[in-house]
């Protein structure tokens, strides 16, 4: 179902700014029955990038509300809150009053396949580079130019996602899940602090592992980690067997922190 302001349907103006200019803000959140263990660092974000690109915030109770509209008999779904700025006046000029576009639209989970859990995915080492604007790193804006790019970079079925850099030649993410790297017994992920999202399976990793580092990662020290491994919060927590040519095998990192992945209430595979 989707909801537009609170309304079934599935349009919005033509002028809507966030049709015309990426103007907003989205959230995508799995629920399992009518939970969604990570809800509130899904609002905590969304308030975040809300303050960030000065957009009125919508209230958490309402928008709860309307997830439990939207993903009603379901077992298990993805729901997605998008927040636009509203219509406006033509040029780029913010509207002095906004009026936000609210929609909430849920969709079955996808079947996930137990092997890549077990075993780790496959990861393409993509030649875009992230652009670097501190203003809008870190939230999870509407322009995915970036993530659209690079998915388009492979078509390989047996390769699950693509390791993104930025223009200094530091790994960053996956193009939809953070990344984590085990180096020297350590835990590392990328600061998201000049391009990337934070996101919010990622927030509770840091709350979660007794020592890990917030830092820059160069690919190359990347690479030569004793293990990678994919935090996503709809895919959960997934290892990584290989970038490009560089094969790696799932470790007690990975594997501890997808026990923790099914203690907050979600299942590792659904098929």
């Amino acid at each position: 179902m989707i909801l537009v302001d609170g309304k079934p349907g599935d349009r919005v103006p033509a002028s809507d700014r966030g049709l015309l200019y990426g103007d907003g803000l989205f959230e995508t959140i799995r629920f399992v029955g009518e939970a969604a263990p990570l809800w509130p660092r899904h609002m905590q974000r969304l308030a975040a990038g809300c303050e960030r690109l000065r957009l009125p915030a919508p209230d958490p109770d309402l928008l709860r509300r309307e997830a439990q509209i939207a993903t009603q008999g379901m077992a298990q779904a993805v729901l997605r809150i998008t927040l636009t700025r509203g219509s406006g006046t033509r040029g780029y000029a913010m509207p002095v009053a906004p009026r936000p576009t609210r929609i909430v639209a849920a969709f079955p989970m996808p079947a996930l396949e137990a092997a890549p859990y077990r075993d780790g995915v496959r990861l393409h080492p993509c030649t875009i580079r992230l652009a670097e604007q501190p203003l809008l790193a870190g939230i999870k804006h509407l322009n995915r130019l970036e993530q659209v790019l690079a998915r388009a970079e492979w078509d390989d079925p047996a390769i699950a996602e693509g390791l993104l850099c930025d223009a200094r030649g530091n790994a960053i993410s996956a193009t939809a899940a953070n990344l984590f790297a085990v180096i020297d017994g350590v835990p590392v992920t990328p600061a998201v602090d000049r391009c990337g999202v934070a996101g919010v399976l990622r927030a509770e990793l840091l709350e979660t592992l007794p020592r890990v580092e917030v830092r820059a990662l160069p690919l190359a020290e990347c690479l030569a980690a004793a293990e990678l491994f994919l935090s996503s919060s709809v895919r959960g927590i997934l290892p990584v067997r290989a970038v490009g040519d560089r094969v790696f095998a799932p470790g007690p990192v990975a594997r501890a922190m997808q026990a923790h992945w099914r203690g907050l209430g979600f299942s590792v595979e659904t098929a």
